[in-house]
């Protein structure tokens, strides 16, 4: 590796992941495709070097004080075009092997698509249609339930306070006859 060569950033120490990521072919799946996403960012990186370094030195802007002259800068460019097309075959490679996870999980294409233009889901969760009523999520549903045993464990209390006051006054107008 020459010194300006950085080493690639796919590769990690398997103790470093975090073992969510290890813990299903599918987490790993999604572990890959987040590599890919850095794979991605380095390649454009690695683009925008070698294009710099494809300029005539005259061109060199004042920010450009790190890049290579002469030979050097042709010895550069071969490192970074050769690191380029390293990074763009494995991107390819990934890609095809995540599409590849896809259809073997037999996903349903519904499930990776966009929702159309203007969706807006249902708040605080999915609930079934009813006969001429608006759908109401599950989070509505369990309010509903909370108010109604509210409501009937405050008037299961009023009515046993009311029996009691009922025994009592009976059992004080017996004690007075």
């Amino acid at each position: 590796m020459s010194p300006h060569q950085e080493p690639p950033d796919n590769e990690q120490d398997p103790s470093e992941i975090d073992p969510i990521w290890t813990s299903s072919r599918t987490a790993r799946q999604i572990y890959a495709l987040g590599e890919v996403e850095k794979d991605i960012t380095r390649l454009l990186s690695l683009a925008a070097s070698s294009i710099s370094l494809l300029t005539l030195p005259q061109t060199d802007g004042p920010d450009d004080d790190n890049l290579p002259q002469g030979e050097e800068r042709s010895e550069q460019f071969v490192l970074e075009v050769s690191e380029y097309f390293e990074r763009l075959d494995s991107i390819q490679v990934a890609i095809r092997s995540s599409l590849a996870h896809i259809r073997q999980s037999r996903i349903a294409p519904s499930a990776i698509t966009a929702p159309p233009l203007g969706f807006v889901p249902p708040s605080l969760g999915v609930g079934l249609p009813r006969d001429g009523a608006i759908s109401r999520g599950l989070q509505e549903e369990r309010v509903d339930r909370d108010a109604w045993v509210g409501i009937l464990d405050a008037l299961t209390r009023l009515k046993a306070a009311q029996e009691h006051e009922r025994l009592q006054a009976s059992s004080s107008h017996t004690t007075n006859t």
